[in-house]
């Protein structure tokens, strides 16, 4: 990203800022880091990150559009480029209607309405945040590597 001139932002809930620690843990991340938004409450979900509150209501937080919503929301708060998220039951209590383990992770570019990955985590409350972790970063590389050989195929006119 950093050799890309491009930027990140995070937006957690169940991770409670984990994202962001583990991003942070390398030198130089203030290079793409721009922030995070760690909106554990759902009012915050709405009121900081934009979240469609309607959907809040008949859904929860725990909900794929949710993840969508956070990530394309941080990523306008907080002027990046590109913006991650995660929302989900860690436990030891299930949520919304959801099970422990539900977890969506979600990724929004420069290019469009982004991706979610639906989860079913297995493990304890620190085993499923940290999976949690581990799978938004894996989501954000992919989609990464998607788009720059999208930017290649156009620079080279197509081919």
């Amino acid at each position: 990203m950093a050799g890309r001139g491009e930027t990140l932002a995070v937006a957690e809930s169940l991770t409670g800022g984990l994202v962001a620690a583990e991003l942070t843990s390398v030198p130089g991340a203030s290079r793409v880091f721009r922030g995070s938004v760690t909106a554990y409450a759902t009012e915050l979900k709405r009121d900081v990150l934009g979240v469609d509150g309607a959907l809040l209501e008949r859904h929860g937080a725990v909900d794929p559009e949710v993840a969508r919503q956070m990530a394309a929301g941080v990523r306008r708060v907080l002027g990046a480029g590109w913006g991650i998220a995660t929302t989900g039951v860690a436990g030891p209590d299930g949520q919304d209607g959801m099970p422990v383990g539900t977890v969506f992770v979600a990724v929004a570019g420069p290019g469009g309405a982004g991706k979610v990955a639906p989860l079913r985590l297995n493990g304890d409350r620190a085993v499923i945040r940290m999976e949690s972790v581990r799978r938004v970063l894996t989501l954000l590389f992919g989609e990464l590597i998607e788009n720059a050989r999208a930017q290649d195929t156009e620079q080279n006119g197509g081919n």
